[in-house]
């Protein structure tokens, strides 16, 4: 036991600068924990200290120092959404069953893929049994037993994708997803504004806390599950699919584009060109981004239908991903709206969702699913983030098994019209993403540029012209692709918040990832390009 606990909280704070109200608090924390076992007074006090304390042993009665292993990231931030963070084990957590035989002052998994393997990634603990005389002073270890990791859980993750993702996107916020388009596995995963999951392996500080909870950029949100975005353009090619598989539309479909569409008296919708794009069939307008042709084509077709083909691309549902709490997006219609809001659906409504604005609304690592899907001919897989689980002896535990969701047979002429646009958006002139072509691996893709806020008239355009639009205002920048157009292996997404075009802020990360994915492929002239205008 110890005699007098007030004169050796002031010995150990005096050597170690500690505050003696600190060493108190812990102590009264800990006064529920059975007799026998060590209460924790201070975590994570470095080697220094740790001396300190040993050679001063005989003024320090009852005080053990205990060496425990920390949870290291040798990646720094990179991925922190996925690995999740420890955090010291709750005194409601103790009482819990599943947290039976673990101890004051120990870390378990809190979120992602921490908190869900916590009990395969843990280990067993070591045990010593110590012998001390009266003062609590350690005299001889009497048995001990080494500790034992826990098993080994293989990730679906391409190190060197994801690197390229989140060097590309830099301190940008926003979301990328990388998907095998042949099986669901994620090959990149990257939320940012991050955070470095060794704070809480170590004991998070009140102040870097607050540097999270506080940013209104939002580190702690997992943004590839549950950030909610409109998808702007990248939504065309499911109204495309959606008119042809209904045959409201063809891919010769010609629409006149003269900047707008009226619709009734009252009502103008605007394409993002101004001075329009002339004559437009299905691949120019893919190409290009004409809102007008899907402005035209949309109100043929019907928010139903484009609803069933957005749902059979694998958006405005839940992807099964097993934790994080992924959102559904949505993708409105009729039957929605009448039971959310108890109204009828507008034409107006079908209109601006023809161009993936209004309600709807999609995930990134949906983004990544529907550009997957096309690029597979069909097949919705749900994404999975584990290749294996393997134990101590290297025995497999759990083996990844390839999940389908969904399968679409789309008419195969309709699939090739839509396909063949999106090659040309990246690697024909006049594409909005024609500046972010490669030489040698050919990718197709689709940009879109969403607004945050309603469109302005023209008229106020004119007067804010040359002012700058504040930053939560900007439009999001959004990319979806997949590569290689011939035999496609991978499909990504990228969204940037409030970055402006697809075009110029967008697309030129999914080209530093297909550059690092395909470097044999490369021939290092390929040149970043800006572009400044377009969708």
């Amino acid at each position: 036991g110890i005699d007098d606990r007030k004169q050796l909280f002031h010995s150990l704070g005096e050597l170690l600068d500690v505050d003696e109200e600190q060493l108190e608090e812990r102590w009264q924390a800990g006064q529920g924990l059975p007799r026998y076992r060590p209460l924790p007074l201070l975590d994570d006090v470095g080697r220094q200290a740790m001396e300190k304390v040993q050679e001063n042993s005989v003024d320090l009665p009852g005080i053990l120092v205990e060496v425990k292993p920390f949870r290291d990231y040798p990646y720094g931030e990179m991925a922190a959404h996925l690995f999740g963070y420890l955090g010291e084990v709750t005194e409601e957590e103790l009482g819990k069953s599943e947290f039976a035989g673990y101890r004051s002052g120990e870390m378990v998994g809190k979120t992602a893929l921490e908190n869900m393997f916590e009990d395969r990634l843990r280990g067993t603990a070591g045990k010593k049994r110590i012998e001390v005389n009266v003062r609590g002073r350690e005299l001889r270890q009497v048995t001990t037993r080494a500790p034992l990791p826990g098993q080994r859980l293989y990730l679906t993750i391409d190190t060197t994708l994801q690197q390229a993702a989140e060097k590309a996107l830099g301190d940008r916020a926003g979301a990328i997803v990388a998907l095998d388009v042949n099986n669901g596995e994620i090959l990149a995963f990257v939320s940012r504004p991050t955070f470095d999951p060794a704070w809480f392996a170590r004991g998070i500080t009140g102040e870097e806390w607050r540097s999270l909870v506080d940013n209104s950029q939002h580190p702690m949100t997992n943004k590839v599950l549950r950030g909610q975005y409109p998808p702007g353009s990248t939504f065309k090619m499911v109204v495309a699919l959606a008119a042809l598989e209904a045959g409201t539309a063809t891919p010769s479909t010609r629409v006149q584009c003269n900047g707008s569409m009226r619709l009734g008296r009252s009502y103008e919708y605007r394409c993002w060109k101004r001075g329009g794009h002339g004559s437009v069939d299905l691949h120019k307008a893919i190409k290009e981004s004409c809102d007008v042709w899907f402005y035209t084509v949309g109100l043929e077709a019907g928010i139903d239908r484009i609803a069933s083909a957005a749902k059979r691309l694998g958006l405005g549902q839940k992807l099964g991903f097993p934790f994080g709490g992924e959102r559904s997006g949505l993708i409105p219609n009729r039957a929605w709206k009448k039971k959310r809001f108890g109204t009828s659906w507008y034409d107006g409504e079908t209109v601006i969702s023809s161009i993936g604005q209004g309600f709807v609304l999609t995930t990134p690592l949906q983004l990544a699913t529907m550009a997957a899907t096309l690029a597979n001919g069909g097949t919705v897989w749900r994404p999975q983030i584990v290749q294996k689980i393997v134990n101590l002896e290297g025995g497999t535990e759990w083996l990844l098994k390839p999940e389908k969701i969904s399968e679409t047979v789309w008419p195969a002429e309709s699939l090739k019209a839509v396909k063949s646009a999106m090659e040309s958006v990246v690697n024909d002139i006049g594409g909005t993403a024609w500046r972010s072509r490669l030489k040698k691996v050919r990718f197709a893709g689709k940009t879109g540029t969403a607004q945050v806020i309603k469109r302005k008239s023209d008229e106020e355009e004119k007067r804010d012209k040359g002012e700058e639009i504040p930053y939560q205002y900007r439009d999001h920048a959004l990319f979806v692709s997949y590569a290689p157009v011939e035999n496609p292996q991978i499909a990504v997404a990228v969204v940037v918040e409030h970055g402006g075009h697809g075009s110029s802020a967008a697309a030129p990360i999914a080209k530093a990832m297909y550059e690092a994915y395909f470097p044999d492929k490369t021939d290092g002239k390929d040149v970043a390009q800006q572009v400044t205008s377009g969708d």
